[in-house]
Parts: structure tokens; sequence; C-alpha cells
């Protein structure tokens, strides 16, 4: 009789793991993400089939809308047809100050989008990225992250972090930590 009541209840259990597994994946909105940006990679010439996420070399990167510093919009999808390097940094952070004279060389010697998103939630204020990208005198466009969606979406830890999209959109390469001119360039030309 006992083994019977503990099957039950086992039963039960993995009955209703299965249904709130099931609830949590209708209502999360990664999920609702993925169906977006599958929608708007059939509209951007890539099969609607390719999974959006993380993994180097198959997963096509999230789509993301943030405002430049000059308050535009900007989405990733916007530069679908072109190899983009995205980076997340911060003024604060040494090792994101060390890169930024490569990645201006870089963003001047190729034919590369570079998206660097500021993790604004982490400065002391807004007119320090102003100042920072003044300093650096740099060309590329600047997002800004003002609740770190976009970071949590990307699962970023450390800063700078850089990930390189080819023009289908898909993640050909990931940096945890700064790069130099070489790698940028070495890892651009790998893209198509």
């Amino acid at each position: 009789m006992k083994k019977i009541i503990i099957t039950v209840i086992l039963l039960l259990m993995f009955g209703y793991a299965i249904f709130d597994l099931a609830k949590s994946e209708e209502s999360d909105p990664s999920t609702k993400e993925e169906l977006i940006d599958n929608d708007s990679a059939s509209e951007n010439n890539t099969s609607p089939d390719i999974k959006v996420g993380l993994e180097v070399g198959g997963d096509q990167a999230p789509d993301f809308q943030l405002q430049t510093l000059e308050e535009e919009n900007a989405r990733l999808s916007d530069y679908r047809g072109q190899r983009v390097m995205l980076n997340f940094w911060a003024t604060w952070c040494p090792p994101c100050r060390a890169e930024m004279p490569d990645m201006e060389k870089f963003y001047q010697t190729k034919d590369v989008a570079i998206l660097a998103v500021n993790l604004v939630e982490t400065e002391a204020n807004l007119q320090d990225v102003d100042d920072f990208v003044e300093e650096f005198g740099l060309s590329f466009s600047i997002l800004l992250d003002e609740n770190n969606s976009t970071a949590t979406k990307y699962q970023i830890r450390p800063i700078p972090s850089s990930y390189m999209i080819d023009s289908n959109g898909i993640i050909r390469y990931i940096a945890y930590g700064p790069l130099n001119y070489e790698t940028m360039e070495s890892q651009f030309e790998k893209m198509q």
C-alpha cells in the first residue's frame, strides 16, 4: 500500500513539474523573443529555423533595440548583411579603455559595424560616457543599455565582452576580456 501511495505522489509531482515547465515556457519572454527573432529572420533572408541563442557557429545573435548617444534607436537586425562587432563596456573599466583605440582603428580600416554597448547603470552619470567618447575620438555607434536588459540577454559577466557576428546574424566568435587589433582583424576575416 505504501508503494502505491509513493508511486502516486511521485507521478503527481512529475505531472506538476511538466505542467509548470510548459506554463513557464508560454510566459517566458525569451521564448517569445526567439519567435519574434525567427520571424524577423525570415524578413532578413535568413532561415526561420535558425536558433536564436549565444552558441558560436550556429546561433543567431538575439536581437535588441537600444538608443544611441544621439538618441536614435538602433536594432541589431538593422545591421543584417554587414559583419558586426558587438562590444559591452563601461568607462571605469581599465581593459575597456585599453581596447578602445584598437576598436577605433578596426572600425576605420575594415568594413565592419561596431556596436559598443555601454552599461549605463554602472556609470556615475551619462556625461562620463560622452567624455569618454570624446577623449578616445570614437566614431562608431555607442549604444546605451540603461537597464542592462541587453547585457542580461547576452549573459555578460566580465567586461569588456565582444561578439563577432557575421552578415547573416550568426555568432562566429566570443571574447571575454579585451581584444587587440590583430585578433579583431583575424576574426573579421573568418566571417562572411
